[in-house]
């Protein structure tokens, strides 16, 4: 089945977006501003549009964050700068990290230029952070600007992905668990980057097995659908790093990404057209393909991007 152009479209502004997680700059322009340090600057320049907001709108709106670790850093960030000032830094940083890895600026252009105005057309209703980052002031630079609207485009996208976890009855939490088992990225790394303990690990991982979505032993019940053997130890299994979808949490994984692709295309991507996605991922191809040469974003990551796959303008 062809993939969906709207994941397509996600792949390549992805892509671009994530320099502003991964460019060596990050940091240093975050503790340049009183930041103390990545994650308070990750927070701190992410949540910047929304205005000098405390933990929980952004433990609701990021999703998948052990709550304890954005309390470390906001409200705190605005006690030492501005939200004014993150949205200059992460935009200064992001630029440049565009440019030092070779993206062509007049293609960027072009693409910011079709891109425009269809995140200014699109439907902001449930999503806050996108909502927040259309009103930005995009930068004077040409990619500058196609950063920004990559960045507004992957937040509108996202604001629908949770509205879809939550029609499934998914927590954040919960989600990082059914894409470790479907592969996306190892446990390891997702459980320790969004700071859950391994209790609180082991625990969600338990409310799945009970829901019948997961399985920590790959046994099958007499229905056919796999779970976990009688008397198993689901916490134990889930600590040693063995999981599996079952059917029916493949479904429901299936039913969240489908959904998600269908919003971010009904919701604003529409205006674009099959056509128009055609034409702005062949514009930005090169510089796609310029950061991921980069060598910048990690092969294995919590965005869930596969750089390999992104640099031959295929999804994974």
């Amino acid at each position: 089945m062809p993939e969906h152009p709207a994941r397509r479209l996600w792949v390549s502004l992805e892509t671009l977006h994530d320099v502003t997680y991964f460019a060596e700059g990050v940091r240093p322009a975050g503790i340049a501003l009183g930041l103390r340090g990545f994650w308070m600057t990750y927070f701190a320049f992410r949540a910047a549009p929304l205005g000098p907001v405390p933990a929980g709108p952004v433990i609701a709106a990021f999703a998948g964050f052990q709550p304890a670790m954005v309390a470390k850093a906001l409200p705190d960030a605005w006690s030492r700068t501005t939200p004014q000032a993150c949205l200059a830094a992460r935009a200064t940083v992001s630029t440049a990290a565009l440019r030092d890895a070779g993206a062509d600026p007049q293609a960027c252009d072009q693409a910011a230029r079709i891109l425009g105005p269809v995140a200014a057309g699109a439907d902001p209703t449930g999503r806050p952070l996108f909502a927040a980052n259309v009103a930005v002031v995009p930068p004077d630079d040409a990619l500058g600007r196609l950063w920004q609207l990559a960045t507004t485009l992957r937040e509108h996208r996202g604001d629908g992905h949770i509205a879809a976890m939550v029609s499934e009855g998914i927590t954040g939490l919960e989600a990082h668990l059914l894409q470790a088992a479907a592969g996306r990225f190892p446990q390891a790394v997702i459980r320790q980057v969004r700071g859950w303990s391994e209790e609180q690990w082991a625990a969600a991982t338990d409310a799945l097995c009970t829901r019948g979505l997961l399985t920590t032993d790959g046994a099958t019940d007499a229905d056919g659908a796999t779970g976990p053997a009688p008397g198993a130890e689901p916490a134990t299994a889930a600590a040693d790093g063995v999981l599996g979808l079952t059917p029916a949490g493949r479904a429901v994984l299936d039913t969240i990404e489908a959904h998600t692709d269908e919003r971010a295309w009904t919701g604003g991507l529409t205006a674009l057209g099959e056509r128009g996605v055609e034409e702005v991922l062949a514009l930005l191809r090169p510089s796609v393909r310029a950061v991921v040469a980069s060598g910048m974003l990690p092969p294995v990551n919590p965005t869930g991007l596969n750089p390999a796959s992104a640099a031959g303008g295929r999804p994974r």
